[in-house]
């Protein structure tokens, strides 16, 4: 089974954001980059394909020469093969077509994206990656199981878990619960050396079109002043909620 893992190179939530050009663009200094988690959980349960069933898994990236380290982690995970799509990630359509066309041209049987990245927090390119290979989909898949060319997949829905029964090639957005938190793999020295060693392809853009443009970027209102209240004036407490909260 040839697996796809799609990887995006994200912000770590404990980084300071900022924006730069009159608030139209992403400042990148200062900030440290990461796997998506949500990727990070798929790349997870890849490598559990890998061990126990043979499974090849390749990782790809829709980006700069920046994103490098980010999929050399991934590598030093146990994934191996990279790709590198060269050209910086646009818009969700765009980034789907690319990865569609390395979907297409290596034949892939399953391909794991995360459910969505935690920076624009589309949602949307893993089911456009399935649109446009006339694959199998299944989000917000919390298990996933591979017997010859049927799987088995359980997703969260309103109110509850469903599970789907389907067949390769199939395209999933994975989230937490496709693995435990504690079966993500922190990679070791010899991961880390082997991954230098195993390949890392730069591949050109099929130059895409985008469908949509950042206009600003604006960050959430500061949170205003606090006011106390002693425990036992109630009467301050409902007057307050009322006519300076306007929540009651």
């Amino acid at each position: 089974m040839k697996i796809l893992v799609c990887i995006s190179h994200v912000p770590d939530t404990t980084s300071k954001i900022n924006f730069a050009d009159n608030d139209t663009k992403f400042d990148t200094n200062g900030v440290q980059f990461v796997i998506n988690p949500n990727d990070e959980f798929g790349l997870t349960r890849a490598m559990w394909f890998k061990e126990k069933q043979g499974a090849n898994v390749t990782v790809v990236n829709v980006g700069g020469p920046e994103t490098e380290p980010t999929l050399r982690k991934a590598l030093a995970i146990g994934a191996d093969a990279a790709i590198r799509v060269n050209t910086d990630a646009k818009d969700g359509f765009q980034v789907a077509k690319e990865l569609a066309n390395i979907v297409n041209e290596g034949g892939y049987d399953l391909v794991i994206a995360g459910r969505e990245s935690i920076d624009y927090n589309g949602g949307m390119v893993p089911g456009m990656i399935a649109a446009l290979t006339n694959a199998n989909f299944v989000t917000n898949c919390i298990s996933l199981e591979v017997d010859g060319i049927n799987a088995t997949a359980m997703r969260e829905i309103d109110g509850g878990k469903e599970t789907v029964s389907t067949s390769l090639p199939l395209v999933i957005g994975g989230q937490k619960g496709l693995v435990e938190e504690s079966d993500l793999r922190i990679p070791n020295m010899r991961g880390i050396m082997m991954a230098r060693q195993k390949p890392l392809s730069v591949v050109e853009p099929t130059n895409a079109s985008t469908e949509t443009s950042t206009v600003k970027f604006e960050k959430p209102a500061p949170k205003g002043a606090v006011t106390l209240v002693d425990a036992d004036n109630v009467d301050e407490l409902i007057n307050l909620l009322h006519n300076e909260a306007k929540a009651i």
